[in-house]
């Protein structure tokens, strides 16, 4: 009997973590990273999955209140070694509240964005480029794997419309959008990286890229960029956004993904993407506010 005539069943943590492993090969993740299965048994059923970019508490609550057994986050819990998980410390607490939940934790971090299908391919198909390819190719992957995109605009548009295209397609946070380089230059050739993008300055170069989509931009790089930017026409141009945001617009995207492949392979699985904003700043000023 084929799969799609079988009644649909739920799955187990394994199964749902093969389908992940398709989708989001742990192969692709950064030496530094810290991607994978943080919590959970394999055998545990899986009937619930809810999509995050941040395992923080309010996230971890909403999870477990909403009888979730998985919990898929952006960012990874433990990125940096801790000699404890007590619950007198937050990441211990959070660890605690999941497993007396019977929440597992899992984080597709820097795998999800070399994917196809990742955080930088789909921000890249928001803002409506075509021929996208990577700025920096997976070492071992597929052609089409690696670290962000870099493609081109329909039509030649405006930095100041590009910009506002940007702003349009971000969840709302305090700090909203910043753009660096002339607001009538014309750009079409934009390079995007969801998340902290600035160690690929050389790539967004080499690649001829009129603008740059990315955010947690430190001051001395973006300077020392716009500086030499001087001696090619003002480009590339630089467009910061939030961390938070721009990969948050990558979850309703993963969702549908693993509920279609999940249910390829017969499994009824309820999931849902958070609503809360974990962006870390509440509020900004700005002159004349």
């Amino acid at each position: 009997m084929s799969v799609q005539n079988q009644p649909p069943r739920t799955p187990t943590l394994t199964q749902v973590l093969e389908c992940f492993e398709e989708l989001w090969p742990q192969s692709l993740a950064e030496g530094w990273d810290a991607s994978g299965l943080v919590t959970g048994r394999p055998d545990q059923p899986v009937g619930r999955i809810h999509f995050a970019v941040d395992p923080v508490q309010d996230v971890v609550q909403e999870a477990v209140g909403a009888g979730a057994q998985l919990l898929v986050t952006h960012h990874p819990l433990l990125l940096r070694g801790v000699n404890s998980v007590a619950a007198t410390e937050y990441k211990g607490q959070l660890v605690h509240t999941l497993i007396e939940g019977g929440c597992a934790l899992l984080t597709a971090h820097t795998n999800a964005d070399s994917a196809v299908g990742g955080v930088s391919d789909v921000l890249a198909d928001i803002l409506g480029l075509r021929d996208v390819v990577p700025l920096a190719p997976a070492r071992d992957g597929l052609p089409e794997e690696g670290l962000g995109r870099v493609g081109q605009l329909e039509r030649p548009m405006a930095l100041s419309d590009f910009a506002a295209r940007v702003f349009g397609a971000m969840p709302a946070v305090a700090g909203g959008v910043r753009v660096a380089g002339d607001r009538d230059g014309i750009v079409q050739r934009v390079a995007v990286c969801g998340g902290a993008g600035d160690s690929l300055f050389d790539e967004v170069r080499a690649a001829a890229a009129d603008v740059y989509v990315t955010a947690d931009l430190r001051h001395h790089p973006a300077s020392e960029l716009r500086e030499a930017a001087r001696l090619t026409g003002g480009r590339p141009y630089l467009v910061e956004v939030s961390h938070f945001g721009s990969e948050w617009l990558w979850l309703p995207a993963a969702a549908e993904a693993l509920d279609t492949l999940l249910s390829e392979s017969g499994f009824d699985v309820e999931i849902a993407v958070s609503g809360q904003n974990t962006d870390p700043w509440d509020y900004v000023l700005t002159p004349g506010s």
